[in-house]
Formats: C-alpha cells, structure tokens, sequence
C-alpha cells in the first residue's frame, strides 16, 4: 500500500510558487511514491516531467478546472502525456452551477468530456466538497447525481473522505458503491474539536481503517493527502501524515 501514497501538491501551493522543484525532491526524500498536480507554477509540463522522471515520483493524476476542460481539452490531454498520467480529475463545481438544473449540465458536460477522452486512454474523476450534499437531483444528493455508478456515466469518483464526513455522513459507507471506479481517493482527516478543520491523518475523528481496506479491494490507485489549511508548517504536516499513513498500512497489511 505504501506505493499508493501521494500528496496533492494544492497543500504545498505556497511551497510550489517558491521553489517547485525543490518540493517535489523533499517529497520523494520524505517517502512519498506520487503527487497530484494541481497547475505548474509557470513551469513548462516538460520541466516538471523532467524533475519527475529524475525523482522517480509519479504522477497520481491532475486537477483541471471544469473551465480548462471544456475550453482547451487537447492542451490538457498534451500536458497529461508529458507528465505521465491518464487520470484527470475535475476538481469542482463552479458556482453558477450549484443548483438543480446546473449539476444536470454538468454532469452531462463532464460525460461527454470523458467519453471524448476514453479513445485515448483517459479517465475523468470529480472531487467533491460538502456542498454538493445540500442540493437534491434525481431523487439523490448532487455527489450522488453526479458519481451515480450506471453503465451510462462515465464519470468516476475521487471521493474526499473528510468533506464527506464533514457533510454528516460516514466516509467508509458512502464509498461502497464506487467499487472500481474510483482510480484516486482523497484522504485528509478532521480535527476532534468544535472546529472540524483540516487535520493531518492520525490525528483527528477518521477511522482510516476499513476506508484504507476498501480501497485495496475495490481497485483504489492512489490515496492522495490534501490538506487544504495547515495550521503549521505544511511541509511537517505532509510528513506526519505520510509517517501516519505507513504506521497505518503496516498494521493493516495482515488484514488486506
């Protein structure tokens, strides 16, 4: 499970703007297999490709706004090949979108986005927030809607357990139904106060153990960490979770 580990680089933003490069070599000598990537700070694909390749860090998927996808797919499937990934992920809803009739076109944008791509050997996933908790389409909630596991969609799921947990509901049950299609997960846990913040994993309320064990049985590639806030330095935050990651995998290896 340890090779399935991977940062979303959006939690080292500030990090990234300063010195990419470097943070990507921290983070393979920190122990961590893959990043996601989530813009390139004004380097070229072919710069960053470059610093990937002499790392041996891989590439767990890209974030691409729902703007970038619907206006300028060939650039995004070209930066894609460059760095080595297939798995583009969709990371929100704009706001204008966020009501009934929206998340129909939507979804209906991203399908015909992703079997556009599918020729090519590209997937496209869409990560969630709480919000889409909030508005009922179909007879589902929007995630529901718009992740609905039917022959005819074919968009699959990133689920971020912690916006799922912070929406109300249990984050191991809500991703049953997304049994191999669900290529990347995001995990980040919630700190146990009034708060409900973002916390490194290990320290908060997410029982990471049958969400973990899920994956590996229902075909998860990646298990991708983003922490949206960090309340310290968010190097050290990347690397208690990848320390709480491995301390996890390893007493669950028995069980998977």
């Amino acid at each position: 499970m340890k090779q399935k580990f991977a940062v979303q680089l959006y939690t080292l933003r500030n990090e990234c703007e300063q010195d990419f490069p470097g943070v990507l070599r921290e983070l393979k000598q920190m122990g961590w297999a893959g990043v996601e990537l989530a813009g390139l700070h004004s380097y070229s694909a072919e710069e960053i490709a470059e610093v990937l390749q002499e790392t041996g860090l891989q590439t767990a998927g890209m974030h691409v706004s729902f703007l970038r996808l619907s206006s300028e797919l060939e650039s995004v499937l070209s930066e894609a090949r460059r760095l080595n990934t297939t798995t583009l992920i969709c990371p929100s809803v704009p706001h204008e979108l966020r009501n009934e009739e929206g998340y129909q076109q939507f979804r209906n944008q991203l399908n015909d986005i992703a079997k556009d791509i599918q020729p090519d050997g590209f997937t496209l996933s869409f990560h969630n927030h709480a919000f889409e908790f909030e508005t009922n389409v179909n007879g589902m909630n929007a995630l529901e809607y718009i992740l609905e596991p039917s022959a005819d969609n074919a968009v699959l799921a990133e689920v971020d357990v912690y916006w799922v947990k912070h929406a109300g509901q249990d984050p191991a049950a809500f991703i049953r139904p997304y049994s191999h299609r669900m290529p990347t997960m995001h995990v980040k846990d919630m700190s146990n106060d009034e708060r409900r913040t973002y916390a490194e994993i290990g320290t908060g309320v997410i029982n990471f153990d049958p969400i973990l064990i899920w994956g590996e049985q229902n075909g998860v590639a990646w298990y991708v960490v983003e922490q949206d806030v960090c309340q310290g330095n968010p190097m050290d935050c990347v690397k208690l979770s990848l320390t709480n990651l491995h301390r996890i995998a390893e007493r669950l290896a028995a069980n998977i």
